[in-house]
């Protein structure tokens, strides 16, 4: 049923297809071959997935297992002074994105209760005066301004410190280690440092919830006396990291986007209602989180191709979110779409559990962008601005922009 296609060696992470497209190595071969083999660089014979359907039904299937510490950890592009790895990692407490049923069903369940929609809801208008206060702070600078720094970093930085019970006044530190350990060409003992140091942090900060809790996420989790203290670091380490890195990267690269796409921009500044619909088009459009990884614990048949027990499977959700075989004319971006159905939160049993919270982030976070700065533009070419290729979660590294300021 495939084409015969050259078998790629190593992962395609350039982004040489344009700042918001896949890279086309990818696009090619989801096109030809969306279940593929792929040669890592430590020679692993692995599988890389890029096809929706194919998504949709691996994603469902828990024998791809989420687990690290069944074989070894296969990374599909080189890390400097990473070495051969010959033995499983092992499994992290409370990091449940790296567990299965039924170690993930148990830690999961401690926390959707504080992810339920309602609670989201009731937390909305904090997180719309949080985003206000950060724009009426932006509108008092002289432009331009990196709209990062003053705007897509501080807002969700803001909010999961709020939610956690997090001290706003140590984000840089959290800030810098998060990035750090996000890095892709970091050498493996600077992320670990970066690692080390974040855990010890946080470490610190559960053990005095424990003792003192508040009325905070991470405090309730503390109350769960069958929660060991290296199980709740964990969990709020994947917290922290998940509900600030992606989406600060979806407000700075969905600002990025709407603004090479002034068309678009001008019918949602024209329209408002529209902002939930362009939200969920924005999300399949960028996919900032886009590469995971599953491990086959036998051998299994996906979409005609056999996947032998033991591979490590490569998915790119921003891959099968382009895939005309399920949204026409994919590599547009039409905020009137439907894009119901589109992958950036995942599916399975391993969907985002804060997918709510970053929906409503992300319309509170753009309605009040173009309410405040209606003549908003980029202030430097869109080649000159540095996307995060280099980064495990996709976005820009500065975004330059610059407005007419308004009379005295």
């Amino acid at each position: 049923m495939s084409e015969t296609v050259p078998v790629p060696h190593g992962l395609a992470m350039k982004r040489d297809a344009g700042p918001f497209d896949p890279p086309s190595e990818i696009t090619r071969l989801r096109e030809a071959r969306p279940v593929s083999p792929l040669v890592f660089p430590d020679g692993h014979q692995g599988w890389l997935v890029t096809g929706y359907e194919a998504l949709r039904q691996l994603l469902a299937d828990n024998r791809f297992s989420s687990r690290q510490d069944i074989g070894p950890l296969h990374v599909p592009y080189d890390v400097p002074g990473m070495p051969a790895v010959t033995e499983p990692s092992p499994q992290i407490p409370g990091v449940f994105i790296a567990m299965d049923p039924p170690d993930h069903t148990r830690m999961r369940r401690k926390l959707t209760g504080a992810f339920t929609v309602r609670r989201m809801k009731q937390l909305e208008d904090s997180i719309i005066e949080i985003a206000e206060r950060q724009l009426e702070s932006m509108a008092r600078l002289t432009p331009p301004v990196d709209l990062v720094k003053e705007f897509a970093l501080p807002v969700p930085s803001l909010v999961i410190c709020e939610l956690l019970g997090v001290p706003y006044t140590d984000r840089e530190t959290f800030q810098v280690n998060l990035a750090k350990f996000m890095e892709k060409d970091v050498a493996l003992d600077e992320k670990m440092a970066a690692y080390t140091a974040l855990t010890s942090y946080l470490g610190e900060l559960v053990t005095r919830k424990r003792a003192e809790p508040g009325e905070d996420l991470l405090s309730d989790l503390a109350r769960h006396d069958d929660l060991s203290i290296e199980e709740l670091t964990g969990a709020a380490f994947l917290l922290l990291l998940a509900g600030h890195e992606t989406t600060a990267n979806m407000l700075s690269l969905g600002a990025f986007a709407l603004l090479e796409h002034p068309e678009q921009l001008a019918e949602l500044r024209a329209d408002p209602e529209l902002m939930p619909g362009a939200v969920e088009e924005l999300m399949r459009y960028l996919s900032v989180a886009d590469i995971f990884y599953r491990y086959a614990t036998e051998d299994i048949e996906l979409c005609g191709e056999t996947i032998p027990k033991g591979s490590t499977v490569v998915i790119s959700l921003l891959a099968a979110n382009r895939d005309p075989q399920r949204f026409d004319d994919p590599d547009a971006l039409d905020i009137r779409r439907n894009a119901r159905g589109q992958l950036a939160f995942g599916h399975g049993v391993h969907q985002c559990l804060g997918q709510q919270l970053a929906r409503i982030e992300m319309r509170a976070g753009f309605e009040g962008l173009l309410r405040h700065f209606p003549t908003l533009q980029l202030a430097v070419p869109a080649a000159d601005v540095r996307v995060r290729d280099d980064m495990n979660i996709y976005g820009v590294h500065e975004l330059p922009v610059t407005w007419a300021e308004s009379a005295p």
